[in-house]
This record gives C-alpha cells, structure tokens and sequence, in this order.
C-alpha cells in the first residue's frame, strides 16, 4: 500500500485538487483554480526569472486594472503586478543573503544613487503623511516598479540581444491594443469624443495611452534603419510605425504631440552637436523673457479661443487655449491647488500618493471650471513634477528634476562617444522614449501606472548600462 501510494503520488495530488476544487466551485469559491498557473509563476520565478520578466514585458500594455471593472475598488493591474511584488519579493530576499546580486558599477551610478535617494525621501515623508495607509500602498508600488524595472532589469538588459526583445514584446502587445482601439474608435467615425474611451479596458483613458505610444515611436523609428535587422525585420516595424502613428493621431492626446516634437528637437541637439551650454543659455533666455513679459503673452494665449474638438488643426491650435478650454483650465486649477498645499507642507508635502485625496479644499472659486469637483474625485496633479512638490516638498520634486537632468546631459553626451551602430540606435531609441515622457510629464503623471512605470524604469536602466560601458566601466554581452 505504502509502495502504492509513494509510486503514485502525483496522481493522487491530482485527484486530490480536482475534488476540491469542484468542492469549492460548487459554493462559488474559484480562487483554488490559479494554483496551476500560481505554481508556473513560482517555478519560473526561480528557474527562469528572465523569461518570467519578459513576460511580464508582454503583458503589461495587455493587463486590465480590476478597479476598472467594478471589482470592489481594487486597483491592481492583472497579471502585471502580482507578478512584479513576487519577482521584487525574490529580489530583496536575494539582495538580503548576497552581496554581488547587482555589478558594483550599477550602485555608484549616479543615476542609481538619485533613484535609491528618491525612494529614501518617499518612505520618510510616510511618517508626517496625512493618510499613512495610502502612502505605504503607493511607496509599496513605486518599489515594485523600480526594484524589478530598473535593479533587476539591469541583469536582464546586461544581454543585448534582451534590449531588443524588450522593444519588440512591449510594442507586439502595444500594436494588439492600437488595433483593438481602432477597430472600436472606427465603429464612431474616429470622432473625438469616443477616442476617450474606446481603448478600454486596456488603458484608462486616452491620455496615459497616447503616451505609451509616444514612448515607443522612437525605437520603431529606429528599428526601420537598424543596423544588423534582416528585410523582414525592418519591414514589421515599418507596418508597427505606420500603426503606432495612426493610434497616436487618433488619440487626440495633444501633450503626446508635444512631447514627441520636443523628443525630435532633443534628437537635433544630440545629431547636430549642439553644445549644452547654448541648450542651457537658451533654456534660460526664454524663461526669463517669459517672467519679464508674462502679462503679454498670458493675454496673448487667451485670445485662442480654439477647443478640442474632431478638426485635428484645430485641435492641435487648443494646446495653447487658457481660456475656454476645459481640459487645460483643469489642468491648471491641479497645478495651482499643487503649489497652495506646498505652500502649508513645503519640506515634507502632505504623503506620497494622497494629492487626489487632499487637493479639493485648495482649488480656489476663479480657478474652477465645469469639470472640476467638490471632493476632488478626479484624479491626480497632472504633473511629474508639481505631484512631488505637493507630495513630498521640496526634496521630492529636486529629485525628481535631478534624476531627468542627470539622464539628459548623461545620455547627450554619451550620444557623441558612441561610435555609429545598434548600441547607438537603441540608446536613442531608449533615451528619446524618456524625454517624451519627461515632456508629457509637465502635464500628465502616469508613473503610478504598468503602462508607464515598466517601459520608464527599464529605458532608464537601458541609459545607465550603455553609459557604463562606454566608460569602461561594464561589459555587455550579445
């Protein structure tokens, strides 16, 4: 009997977890049915955590927020960040028990040092926070992202050949829900109204959808004049480009349009060798002429009258309407509501995670519009930025400014080492996917989002590995 049983014990298990689970499905209990695929994700985990982090890089533009199917409120991006806190959870345990998990050269980047500050600031602001709890869960989120996206991705990234699989998964996945979105936006004519929401429940609006897409139009770019791609190869991202560019325009997401016009005038700087110094004279000049003449031109900008709508000219015209453009009177009323809760909390801000929670007492009478409300249910700050500021105080948003500044003149200048080739291409590729991003970030803030945080944190990652090489300071493999 013994013999028996020791001989066939995997049946047994078997028969074992059909019973009970058709046990529990009968009293409508179905969570023992992902134990299978709950096993898979263990086993890979630790026999295969590259494979498993690649796909989560597929899964993360195809995930669904329970929160936006009326799951209770939950607000977890299935199947991307359960699998992102169990592949963080093995990360720290391996970090704990070994010294060499990262190379030594990765720590003292400077980089990774603003990062590794960032995260500091952030559990130190969870002390004096005015909502504890919610601050816990959005530190508890930005590890995750941060620990797996940009730490462990260095080890998975470390192999070229994984740089490009990266692109492509993300932007396979991505080019599914364009076509997806399409389809549906077609079924109303491509007007402007429906493209709000016709790529749900994928993305939760139009705006962190146009972004993702603008992130990734610099590697497609890329990829059609990629050194060492076969015909085929550069024939697909010429169809994903034409795809990527169709979903971008139809988007109506006027903040993705300037953030890609400012990626190609970055893009000039770096191919022309334009020094950072007139960058930064420049920078300079326009804002002070802005400070010393901002009556003038505020007066001019309310003179557009121009509001969103399905003529794309126009719409493109309302980018600049401060006066009758609901979208951009709101975006406006976030901001100064940002910069009145600094103002009472300017070292420590009110906690990380909690300005849509706080911001409703600051919104002042003139800066209200018609979709603005009462309890401040709408969202967050609109800014990677001012989000920080409110949030964090000072130290919060400085970080965040040191960490775009010290990867843009990193990558600008890493840009001119780099002998002409693939690792040129995909540096680009990465660094310009970030400065959309940090363009879209003045007046958007979707790090709190998959969509946005992987493809961020793992670009970054990307800069850092090929500025260590470059410096002699690492080795990549193919």
């Amino acid at each position: 009997m013994v013999r028996a049983l020791k001989a066939n014990w995997i049946v047994l298990v078997c028969l074992l977890f059909v019973v009970a689970n058709l046990v529990l499905s009968a009293h409508e209990q179905y969570w023992l049915a992902l134990l299978p695929a709950a096993l898979i994700v263990l086993w890979a985990a630790v026999a295969a955590v590259d494979k498993l982090m690649l796909f989560i890089v597929f899964a993360t533009p195809l995930s669904i927020n329970l929160e936006q199917l009326d799951l209770g409120g939950i607000g977890v991006a299935l199947p991307t960040e359960p699998l992102l806190v169990g592949v963080m959870l093995l990360f720290l345990l391996k970090l704990a028990l070994e010294r060499r998990v990262l190379d030594p050269a990765i720590w003292r980047h400077p980089v990774t040092a603003i990062i590794i500050a960032q995260l500091i600031w952030m559990a130190v602001c969870i002390i004096p926070s005015e909502m504890p709890l919610v601050s816990v869960k959005y530190f508890t989120a930005r590890l995750w992202f941060v620990s797996v996206m940009f730490f462990l991705a260095t080890r998975l990234l470390e192999h070229r050949r994984n740089m490009h699989r990266f692109f492509w998964l993300f932007c396979g996945s991505m080019g599914i829900v364009i076509i997806y979105t399409l389809i549906n936006h077609a079924q109303y004519r491509f007007e402007q109204d429906p493209a709000h929401w016709v790529m749900t429940p994928f993305f939760k609006d139009h705006t962190s959808y146009g972004a993702v897409i603008a992130m990734l139009l610099p590697f497609l770019v890329s990829a059609v004049s990629m050194p060492g791609y076969s015909r085929s190869r550069r024939g697909a991202a010429l169809f994903l480009l034409l795809l990527f560019t169709s979903g971008l325009i139809f988007s109506y997401t006027r903040a993705a349009w300037v953030s890609l016009a400012g990626s190609l005038a970055i893009f000039l700087v770096m191919r022309l060798r334009v020094p950072l110094w007139s960058v930064a004279a420049l920078l300079v000049t326009g804002a002070g002429i802005y400070f010393a003449d901002q009556d003038r031109i505020l007066i001019a900008l309310e003179r557009n009258r121009d509001e969103s709508s399905d003529d794309l000219a126009k719409h493109v015209s309302s980018i600049s309407n401060i006066s009758s453009d609901a979208s951009n009177l709101e975006r406006i009323n976030r901001w100064h509501s940002a910069w009145r809760m600094f103002q009472e909390r300017p070292l420590f801000g009110w906690g990380p995670g909690t300005y849509m929670f706080q911001y409703a007492p600051f919104q002042a009478s003139e800066d209200r519009t018609i979709i603005s409300t009462n309890f401040g249910s709408q969202g967050n700050a609109h800014s990677e930025y001012l989000g920080p500021l409110s949030e964090q105080g000072v130290p919060g948003m400085a970080l965040m400014v040191a960490l775009v500044v010290t990867v843009v003149v990193r990558a600008i200048l890493l840009f001119r080492r780099m002998p002409p080739g693939a690792d040129r291409h995909l540096m680009t590729a990465a660094f310009l996917g970030l400065i959309s991003y940090y363009i879209h970030g003045a007046l958007n803030n979707f790090l709190d989002l998959d969509k946005a945080s992987v493809p961020f944190w793992a670009f970054t990652a990307m800069v850092v590995l090929f500025d260590l090489k470059y410096h002699g300071r690492l080795e990549l493999s193919d």
